[in-house]
C-alpha cells in the first residue's frame, strides 16, 4: 500500500518506512503541504494513495465520500515521530489487508 502522509505527520517517515511502504509520499514531496482537504483528498485518489494522517476530517470524509482513497487515521494525541513509526510497522499486516479489503474506506490506528 502507498501512504500519502498528511501535514501533521513528520517526512521522516518516508524514507523510515520505505522498506514496507514503497511508493509513499508527503504531501510536502508532492507541494500539498498548504492544501485543502479537498485537494489533499482528490490526489491521493488520482495517484491510488492511502491518506495518513492523525486528523479526524479525513476519517469523515470518508464516511461521507467512502473510498478512493482510503484513509488510516492515527488516534494518537501528542505522540512521537518513532511511535508513529511503530504503529505503522507493527500494524503492517493489518494495513495490507485493510489495502484487500474491498468495502473497507478507513482503518483507526491506536
Amino acid at each position: 500500500m502507498k501512504l500519502l502522509f498528511d501535514q501533521n505527520l513528520s517526512p521522516s517517515l518516508v524514507s523510515a518506512l520505505r522498506d514496507l511502504y514503497p511508493g509513499s509520499v508527503h504531501v510536502r514531496d508532492v507541494g500539498l503541504q498548504d492544501a485543502s482537504g479537498e485537494t489533499v483528498w482528490k490526489y491521493a485518489a488520482q495517484h491510488r494513495l492511502a491518506i495518513t494522517s492523525k486528523d479526524a476530517d479525513f476519517h469523515q470524509r470518508s464516511f461521507l465520500f467512502g473510498h478512493p482513497p482510503k484513509v488510516i487515521w492515527i488516534r494518537r494525541g501528542n505522540c512521537s515521530t518513532s511511535e508513529i513509526h511503530g504503529i505503522l510497522r507493527a500494524r503492517h499486516g493489518e494495513i495490507r489487508a485493510f489495502e484487500e479489503n474491498t468495502e473497507g474506506a478507513f482503518l483507526a490506528l491506536e
